[in-house]
């Protein structure tokens, strides 16, 4: 399993925030490449960096400090926050990020989230699937969506989607564990082997070719609350391909020591 740390940003500093809530913005680092550089300094390959400046302004705002770390590190980063159209998906990709994350755009304009999948391929773009009570959030999590979060997920499961990034907004930031349950219920819905089989004997003739597209697993990567280093072989055993670690990070609840043991005896 894949150990990605989150940087956010706001006003091109390092934040964390509790449930996705601006109010309680907490800074823990004015230079975000410094952060970036400690991490790969203890064996961490990925990052995960998020504009939260462009979340609230629905387009992109610190590709400047993508660019830095993307070119003064050799970290592979995936991008969200705010990426709402074809520039600025652009800036992103030409500012250093491997991969994006399309949270809002993939539910409020599934025609052009759709058109990136096809366009960069499913290894490059990442489904942000957050939710709250199991409905999808959207907006930098300050709206809530009618979409329910596992029929979401598996109808991009059928458009060619591979990574997907699901945070339980209300054990975001909190340090209480992460949603377990959740994650268990996303990866049993999304299996060839337990689920496309019943989902496709209930489709028509014409659905059932679209169906049979899927032909992999989602790779779920889980996010929010995750509290104790404990917390790390529980996510993977049950087939989590990622794991998010901001806040526990951040607090000295998991140290980069511990993550770089856990990185060298994983592989």
């Amino acid at each position: 399993m894949r150990i990605i740390p989150a940087i956010d940003i706001i006003d091109g500093k390092c934040v964390r925030l509790s449930k996705g809530d601006y109010d309680t913005k907490k800074i823990y680092n004015e230079n975000p490449l410094e952060v970036a550089k400690e991490f790969e300094a203890h064996g961490i390959m990925h990052l995960h960096l998020v504009d939260l400046d462009g979340a609230k302004s629905k387009h992109i705002v610190n590709h400047k400090v993508l660019e830095k770390i993307a070119s003064q590190t050799g970290l592979q980063i995936d991008f969200g926050g705010g990426l709402k159209t074809d520039d600025d998906l652009r800036i992103a990709f030409e500012s250093g990020a491997k991969q994006i994350t399309g949270g809002s755009i993939a539910v409020k304009d599934s025609d052009t989230f759709i058109g990136w999948i096809e366009k960069h391929g499913a290894d490059k773009i990442i489904l942000g699937a957050d939710a709250m009570d199991e409905k999808v959030a959207v907006s930098g999590w300050q709206e809530e969506s009618k979409e329910l979060l596992i029929p979401f997920i598996q109808s991009y499961q059928q458009k060619g989607i591979q990574y997907v990034i699901c945070t339980d907004i209300s054990k975001d930031g909190m340090l209480e564990g992460p949603s377990f349950d959740l994650y268990k219920k996303i990866l049993k819905s999304t299996s060839q082997n337990s689920d496309l089989s019943v989902r496709a004997q209930s489709r028509t003739k014409d659905d059932l070719s679209t169906a049979l597209k899927v032909t992999s697993d989602i790779k779920l990567i889980a996010s929010g609350g995750i509290s104790t280093f404990d917390e790390l072989p529980k996510l993977a055993e049950m087939g989590c391909e990622g794991t998010i670690i901001g806040k526990a990070i951040y607090e000295n609840r998991i140290s980069l020591k511990q993550l770089e043991s856990y990185i060298l005896s994983n592989g």
